[in-house]
């Protein structure tokens, strides 16, 4: 287990996979020291850019302007937001626009992370042989402990 303060990254997408993901973040964070406090970092993913390029000829907002947006992320990060508030856990919150594998694995260079939880994709075989799952590409690419939660 954890025996120093640690940084925990969990992806999170709202699915119940992420919801599991996050509320084991939280137990990790927890099983340290009392004296070294883990950090919880919580990462959204939005697929695609934060603005549209040139070449779009009939551009959508991206997801983080829309009217709708604020209850969306107030739903998306809900579980691993109370969970944390609930255990006084720190929490960083962050919402990032790319390919989900890459950015997660961008963002856990980019700040030290020490471990990655992640929820397992729930996809069939034979959807996860052709397409890849982000489980499966954080796994094999990280420099980081990967925890995969089923």
């Amino acid at each position: 287990m954890l025996s120093v303060g640690k940084k925990i990254l969990v992806p999170i997408d709202g699915s119940p996979q992420s919801d599991k993901a996050a509320e084991e973040a939280v137990r990790l964070a927890l099983a340290g020291d009392s004296t070294f406090k883990s950090t919880l970092h919580a990462i959204l993913v939005l697929p695609g850019m934060r603005a549209p390029s040139f070449t779009d000829f009939f551009p959508s907002l991206p997801a983080t302007e829309r009217p709708d947006w604020e209850e969306n992320r107030r739903r998306i990060f809900y579980v691993v937001e109370k969970a944390a508030a609930e255990t006084a856990v720190p929490i960083i919150s962050q919402v990032v626009y790319g390919d989900a594998a890459e950015e997660i694995l961008a963002y856990a260079d980019q700040e030290e992370i020490d471990v990655i939880v992640i929820g397992s994709s729930g996809a069939g075989r034979v959807k996860r042989t052709l397409l890849g799952s982000v489980s499966t590409k954080v796994a094999l690419h990280a420099r980081q402990s990967v925890y995969i939660v089923r």
